[in-house]
């Protein structure tokens, strides 16, 4: 072997430890290192490769991009989607993680109704994202899901509101589906909704625009120390949405009586 090959693979080495290390220091970034020392050695063997190199994933490096808030959102860094009027008496705040089938549960069950109340004028709705299932269960689609939903979110909150539902809507059985990791499926899901497939929405979703703001509004859900997913908060009083029956919610009714109870 050449000085010039042993070179090569002692940079390569030299490089994979490194980022190793770096992906130890940066928890929220958490790339995979793909290819251990002895396929790096196949390769060579195989096909008289000297050394192979990881790169970071996309998403990891989308996420260390600049970050870009999508219109429509308040909060410090966009961290929160608001729909209904801003000068409602009551605020229900609603906690999610995209890949959670719970929280697919409470949308298909009372989102409709959430909505109503909210164009009523009865509360406003602040919607907090977790990422958590993620981390847990392997897999990217709770932040891929909520990047599309921030590029939703800055077209308007009535396409947001409608392409969360369709998510939840064609949510997967199992948590530990993937289904949202896949960005085709994102995109057409998108066309469920009229007029939501624009040049930058697509865009966004394709190149993982909003991952930074993903990253900031899902770290969120650590620092105020929410528990599970979906917690739904009437003016800071926790009601409870599921029924108990599998992912189920309770009735509109139900729902709309426990906001009146704890909303007066």
């Amino acid at each position: 072997m050449s000085g010039s090959k042993r070179d090569q693979q002692r940079a390569a080495r030299e490089r994979l430890r490194a980022e190793r290390d770096a992906a130890a220091r940066k928890a929220k970034v958490r790339g995979r290192i793909l290819v251990s020392g002895a396929i790096v050695a196949s390769l060579a063997l195989v096909g008289g490769i000297a050394w192979y190199v990881t790169q970071p994933t996309a998403d990891a490096a989308a996420a260390e991009g600049p970050l870009v808030k999508p219109a429509n959102t308040t909060g410090e860094d966009g961290v929160v989607v608001p729909y209904g009027k801003a000068d409602s008496k009551h605020v229900l705040s609603i906690w999610l993680d995209p890949r959670c089938p719970y929280c697919a549960g409470a949308e298909v069950g009372l989102g409709k109704t959430m909505k109503q109340q909210a164009d009523d004028g009865e509360y406003r709705i602040e919607y907090h994202f977790a990422t958590f299932l993620d981390g847990s269960l392997g897999g990217k689609g709770s932040k891929r899901a909520l990047n599309a939903l921030g590029a939703a979110v800055n077209e308007s909150p009535e396409k947001f509101m409608e392409y969360l539902n369709v998510l939840y809507s064609n949510h997967p059985e199992k948590e530990s589906d993937d289904k949202f990791g896949s960005t085709a499926t994102l995109l057409e899901l998108a066309d469920k909704v009229d007029g939501l497939r624009t040049p930058a929405f697509n865009k966004a979703v394709k190149e993982l625009t909003y991952m930074p703001w993903v990253e900031k509004t899902s770290q969120q859900f650590y620092e105020q120390n929410i528990n599970s997913t979906p917690t739904v908060l009437i003016d800071g009083k926790k009601i409870q949405v599921n029924s108990g029956n599998g992912i189920e919610s309770i009735t509109p009714e139900q729902f709309t009586k426990l906001v009146d109870e704890n909303s007066k």
